[in-house]
């Protein structure tokens, strides 16, 4: 005996063909949340040993940058590149902890601040970056104002990070 489908279990099966069609061609990026292992997530640290007073020397071209950075800042990956403010901790140093980093997936991070203007037009920071006092030097592709300039990272489920 054939059966058919009434209206409404149509219309469902239209939409489940669309969605299963928009998310063939689309993998999660390696360093979303969604593409986590399961092997759990940790806790790691970051320092960002910069000035947090403004710099008075920063060249008039570039104040503009400054001043649409704003506060220094972090761009995280597992949590979609999100605006997260840092704390200063004294004339030298930023820092911050997240208790949510997937362990054993590659990671990066954005760091912003607009005392590097004029390092990078965008005042993406590149150096003195730390996390759980591990200097990052793997410089990666990020979003932002286009792409920009990143940092990239691993950490065990012990908290071990490698650059």
């Amino acid at each position: 005996m054939l059966m058919t489908a009434g209206p409404a279990a149509t219309v469902l099966i239209a939409v489940f063909a669309l969605i299963g069609i928009g998310g063939c061609g689309r993998q999660p990026s390696p360093t979303s949340p969604s593409a986590s292992t399961g092997a759990g997530r940790t806790t790691v640290r970051f320092a960002y040993r910069a000035a947090t007073a403004p710099r008075a020397d920063l060249p008039a071209s570039d104040r503009e940058c400054a001043a649409a950075v704003g506060r220094t800042h972090i761009h995280p990956s597992w949590r979609d590149f999100d605006r997260i403010e840092m704390t200063p901790r004294g004339a030298d140093l930023w820092e911050i902890a997240f208790t949510d980093v997937p362990v054993n997936v590659r990671q990066s991070i954005r760091v912003s601040d607009g005392n590097a203007c004029d390092q990078n037009a965008t005042g993406a920071a590149t150096r003195n970056v730390f996390a759980n006092d591990v200097l990052l030097v793997e410089v990666v592709p990020t979003p932002g104002a286009g792409i920009e300039p990143g940092l990239a990272f691993t950490v065990s489920p012990g908290g071990v990070v490698t650059p």
